[in-house]
């Protein structure tokens, strides 16, 4: 047991109050963990879209006060009743989406959409009771996605949380829990490339180079990256981007672009902005009989694409995934030993390192698009 174990804990934590407003640093109190559910001590944590997504209040209910974070590594500090697969001092990441084991997602091994632990924005609170384990002053603060990693301490359900090899350098893997993890994934589990085969890489941000890295590591031999923005192009080609197109500087539409360079169409696709228009391109672009495109990027709800019929009848195939097939507590692990044997490279992920204290900057990078993942140390 750790000599904190059941007490609550002051600590640290970037609490957002309102929305686009920078996020302000002050002492909680984080509540011992209930049942189900165990509290980690964060030691590094990053910045990922989504968190900025939800920080600007974009197209959903907005919920502050709240402590934000989801892409994190730490170290347990302490289990809830029940809790018996994690111990005092695991080396753990926390996933924004989860594994109970024992729903039918779970027992498939064709899923990871957990019934219980499936991600929600609206939600702020614990699973367990409905409350929230921050408080000031006694009066709580939300939870997000279950993680809340813009803390010192924070309380996750125990089934999202992903034991990896305490060898492993916390400071490089906390990556590995949401965008890099999903990127990867949606290549090598959902389009599964084969060697020596054609990729196209639609949208060149974090999840889009951690899907040519799939492709890199599947030895494709043709990884074609789809970017509006060229400046992004040179740097696409340390994750194995072999070929650039911009589609602003084409007068037809870049499904066919793509048709003439690869003599029908690449063998795989995988689609990372979300936009309508890229998605029905990743499609259109896969050769007829056995082309697969993997869509990745998430739209607004309510929106909707069109192709012709005869395009899926010419035997292409359209696929969705969601953390690029990982069921985090069964998967992440051997992610993290992909990392650890020299097979998957994430130090060029890393492009800023900020102390807790600079985390506003953090956002200032991402709205400025400038990098891919911003490492803050919680110890700084």
């Amino acid at each position: 047991m750790s000599n904190t174990a059941g007490l609550v804990i002051p600590c640290k934590a970037a609490v957002s109050w309102e929305a686009g407003k920078p996020l302000v640093i002050q002492q909680v109190e984080v509540a011992p963990p209930q049942a189900m559910e165990v509290r980690v001590k964060i030691k590094y944590t990053s910045l990922c879209h989504t968190d900025l997504y939800f920080w600007e209040a974009k197209g959903q209910t907005p919920i502050f006060p709240r402590i934000f974070g989801h892409e994190a590594a730490g170290i347990v500090e302490s289990v809830g009743k029940g809790v018996s697969d994690l111990q005092v001092g695991d080396h753990v990441l926390p996933v924004f989406t989860g594994e109970c084991g024992d729903c039918a997602h779970c027992r498939s091994e064709e899923s990871n959409m957990c019934d219980l632990l499936r991600i929600n924005t609206d939600r702020g609170v614990m699973l367990s009771d409905g409350k929230s384990r921050f408080s000031i002053n006694g009066n709580p603060i939300n939870h997000f996605l279950g993680t809340s990693t813009f803390s010192e301490y924070t309380v996750v359900h125990s089934g999202c949380l992903a034991k990896v090899d305490p060898l492993a350098p916390l400071d490089k893997i906390c990556i590995l829990s949401c965008g890099i993890s999903t990127g990867l994934g949606a290549t090598l589990n959902v389009a599964k490339p084969k060697k020596g085969s054609s990729v196209a890489i639609f949208g060149l941000g974090a999840v889009g180079l951690a899907a040519a890295e799939g492709a890199r590591i599947a030895g494709a031999s043709r990884i074609i990256g789809i970017d509006l923005n060229r400046n992004r192009f040179e740097e696409a080609k340390k994750f194995g981007v072999t070929e650039f197109v911009n589609p602003k500087e084409h007068d037809i539409p870049v499904q066919q672009v793509i048709a003439e360079m690869t003599n029908g169409g690449v063998d795989r696709s995988v689609e990372c902005t979300g936009n309508i228009n890229a998605m029905v391109s990743a499609f259109e672009c896969v050769h007829d009989g056995w082309g697969v495109a993997v869509l990745v990027g998430v739209p607004n709800k309510d929106a909707v694409f069109m192709t012709k019929p005869i395009n899926l009848l010419n035997e292409r195939t359209l696929r969705g995934t969601f953390f690029g097939n990982y069921k985090p507590r069964t998967d992440l692990p051997s992610v993290v030993n992909m990392y650890m044997n020299k097979k998957l490279e994430l130090d060029k992920f890393i492009t800023h390192r900020l102390s807790f204290s600079e985390i506003n900057k953090a956002f200032e990078y991402m709205v400025k698009g400038e990098g891919l993942r911003c490492i803050i140390s919680m110890e700084d």
